[in-house]
């Protein structure tokens, strides 16, 4: 995900705003700790819910369990949204990836994500790679490993001069 500028929506930005840098969207990305996954059920509600996440290469990735809702929604329908940022009106950006996600199953890449989930939230996170899946060294549990391709990103600045800028990839 290498892109320049972004688009200011005026309509929601502060005279004085100006677009998001996309090193700082990237920044977020890799910093936060907590993200917050949205589906689509069959029935076409959502269903939310916060996950751990890592950006590699141009994506991002998460891992569940394969009889988790998240894992069952994006079985039938791929689209979601990730989620993070602040819990503060009053300062910090929050941003929203839009995309597809589906099941990563190539070992290698497998490996590289488990090695970037260990590098960013230490070895209590820690996966082995056995046919097609993470498994949890410790605990033993399976879980299937989705990597988003992203659509559109939205990063809202919070504090002094509020707002939106939006890429499409």
């Amino acid at each position: 995900m290498t892109i320049s500028t972004g688009t200011l929506d005026r309509r929601y930005s502060d005279d004085s705003a100006t677009p998001t840098p996309w090193a700082e969207v990237m920044a977020i990305l890799d910093a936060s700790q907590v993200y917050w996954v949205t589906t689509v059920r069959p029935d076409g509600r959502p269903h939310v819910t916060p996950l751990i996440a890592v950006r590699l290469d141009d994506r991002l990735y998460f891992s569940t369990g394969p009889e988790e809702r998240k894992a069952v929604n994006l079985e039938s329908n791929g689209a979601c949204v990730l989620t993070t940022g602040t819990n503060s009106i009053e300062r910090g950006t929050d941003v929203v990836v839009e995309g597809t996600a589906d099941v990563v199953s190539d070992r290698a890449l497998l490996e590289r994500v488990a090695d970037a989930y260990r590098d960013k939230y230490g070895q209590e996170w820690s996966f082995d790679v056995r046919d097609g899946r993470f498994v949890h060294t410790a605990a033993g549990g399976e879980a299937l490993v989705f990597g988003i391709t992203v659509d559109t990103v939205f990063a809202f600045v919070k504090g002094d001069a509020f707002s939106q800028t939006r890429w499409l990839l």
